[in-house]
């Protein structure tokens, strides 16, 4: 009985967050109503008083689950051996598919990403470290590896490459990016760029000796 009513509360709360996107995307994050919400959802006004007690807490549950998606579909496949470059690449590729899979909520997630309006501040902050220390293992492997500097502050180095991520997603709907392989070929330039920086100095002794010609 319990199992049929958890899932019942899931598939309550998926109706919920689909309607979100939809609406947040059609209408405005501003404009859209908790009663627009229920009817789009099919349920009563009551039903999301629930499960969220605000607007904000719905666009975070949003938020929560792309961690998951992260953390589920994009880390149980991730190989910490493989180069950090092709594994930034897989997996930001991954959130960007999954983050505008809804074209005009996409453009909403980005805009309260960058500028958050109503966002709780004390669960968004918490949200930021689990996408932080989710990329942290990949980036140990790769100082390991002799991939970037052993005194990286590593913190500093994710927040770069999610930075260039977002820069990846502003172009995309700034329409300078037109297509996925737009996308893809711009997160690796970046993203090559950025790792050619970080990676540690050869030492005299791996350097190619200078040739001197008469």
């Amino acid at each position: 009985m319990g199992g049929v009513r958890e899932e019942k509360k899931r598939q309550t709360k998926k109706a919920i967050l689909d309607a979100a996107i939809t609406l947040f995307g059609t209408r405005g994050y501003a404009e859209t109503s908790i009663e627009q919400l229920a009817k789009a959802a099919g349920i009563g006004k009551g039903t999301i008083y629930s499960y969220f007690q605000t607007k904000s807490e719905i666009f975070l549950a949003f938020c929560e689950e792309e961690l998951e998606f992260l953390h589920t579909e994009i880390g149980q496949q991730a190989d910490t051996k493989k180069p950090l470059l092709e594994t930034l690449v897989d997996i930001f590729m991954a959130n960007f598919q999954y983050v505008t899979r809804n074209r005009d909520f996409g453009r909403v997630y980005l805009r309260e990403l960058i500028f958050p309006t109503e966002l709780t501040v004390k669960r968004s902050k918490e949200m930021d470290d689990r996408f932080i220390m989710f990329f942290i293992p990949f980036f140990e492997e790769a100082q390991k590896r002799g991939e970037l500097r052993r005194d990286l502050e590593l913190l500093f180095a994710i927040g770069h490459f999610y930075s260039l991520y977002i820069l990846t997603l502003s172009g995309w709907y700034s329409g300078r990016l037109l297509e996925e392989e737009d996308v893809l070929m711009f997160l690796r330039m970046l993203f090559k760029q950025a790792l050619s920086g970080l990676a540690p100095v050869p030492s005299p002794s791996q350097q190619l000796p200078i040739s001197h010609e008469n």
